[in-house]
């Protein structure tokens, strides 16, 4: 395909997204974040038309084999330009994606989303297969190119601003945190509640349990503070142990490692993992909360520390900036209503997926 054929003046585009609905494929955990704010952008982006193929909804009636003679059906019925992938794991096989770049006619590009800690075990296996590959990990650019991948595209999660806004109003909350109990988190809220410090949390894990997207927006806007913190999960438990020997499909059904993966998962269970940007980091300034978050390399790079967030780097620090920021809510607040304007100005996923087009030599309308 000739790519210059996608330059001014912009036509219509045409998308396939192929990524999960569900979180961990589970409908019980609710939407997974790439279909709201990744297809949930698409949809709304002018010059965009988007099909969609939902591999975990057709994994339920349909086997692994079936479900990608599916996919290539799908290609072949909607004529897509792109081919937008999230892979999860080893559902959709290297074949069906080698022949979609090969033959379909359509550019194919993945979303590598863990590149920080799953490069060597699962990004690098499937990235040759692609035209164009995503990656928020800065280290991972010069390791695709090692590679042989030169299409590496370094973007980062965002914030939808097409998600909805939530209502603001007093606060209920002085300090929360949203997201899993892993890692050292637990830990963490425990010392500062040892410190008359008191966390509401709400994830996987904690004893409020999950929340709805829409319960997410409205604690982040009612809380005067939101805590986020960067480290992957490290802790040595069954589950770990487990996925040394087995791999966990968007189905929900589990299958043996090869020995070669046996032998990568030992070495990512006992690898330092990196700190990362997270998705929160965007979307708590985005819907309009204060971020107190962990330090994490880069993060300087899209917000001005002080200014338009609030970092810590050890738990000292922690316990003194919750107490300056709950006694100080002028600072707070100006701290807050700026990441908010740096968010919508600057880290839309609608922004990010226009600069991955151009990338890619795709153009649409603004």
């Amino acid at each position: 395909m000739n790519l210059s054929q996608h330059s001014s003046p912009p036509k219509e585009i045409r998308l396939l997204y192929i990524g999960m609905m569900y979180d961990y494929g589970d409908p019980n955990r609710g939407l997974c974040h790439e279909y709201v704010n990744f297809l949930g952008t698409f949809e709304k982006m002018e010059s965009i038309h988007v099909d969609s193929f939902f591999f975990d909804e057709v994994l339920v009636k349909q086997d692994r084999t079936s479900m990608n003679d599916l996919l290539i059906e799908a290609v072949k019925e909607k004529k897509p330009d792109i081919c937008f992938f999230v892979l999860f794991t080893d559902e959709i096989l290297k074949e069906t994606i080698r022949w979609v770049t090969e033959k379909s006619g359509a550019i194919t590009v993945n979303w590598f989303t863990d590149d920080h800690w799953r490069f060597d075990l699962y990004s690098k296996l499937y990235a040759p297969v692609f035209h164009w590959i995503v990656t928020t990990d800065h280290e991972s650019v010069e390791k695709y190119k090692r590679i042989g991948c030169t299409n590496v595209i370094l973007s980062q999660w965002g914030f939808n601003q097409f998600s909805g806004s939530p209502q603001s109003g007093n606060y209920l909350h002085e300090i929360s945190f949203i997201g899993q109990a892993h890692s050292t988190r637990r830990d963490i809220v425990r010392n500062l509640q040892q410190k008359n410090i008191s966390v509401e949390c709400w994830g996987n894990g904690w004893e409020n349990g999950r929340l709805a997207g829409d319960e997410m927006k409205q604690k982040i806007v009612l809380s005067k503070i939101n805590l986020n913190f960067t480290a992957s999960t490290n802790s040595v438990t069954l589950k770990r142990l487990a996925k040394i020997f087995l791999h966990r499909r968007s189905d929900s059904t589990f299958h043996l490692n090869t020995p070669f993966e046996l032998v990568r998962e030992v070495k990512t269970l006992y690898h330092h993992q990196r700190p990362q940007i997270k998705g929160r980091n965007f979307e708590i300034p985005g819907h309009g909360g204060f971020l107190l978050t962990e330090f994490v390399d880069g993060i300087d790079q899209y917000y001005i520390p002080d200014k338009e967030i609030v970092l810590f780097r050890n738990f000292d620090e922690l316990v003194g900036k919750i107490s300056f920021y709950l006694n100080h809510e002028e600072e707070r607040e100006s701290i807050r209503l700026a990441g908010q304007r740096r968010t919508l100005n600057d880290h839309t996923y609608e922004k990010r997926f226009r600069q991955i087009l151009a990338a890619m030599s795709f153009q649409s309308s603004h």
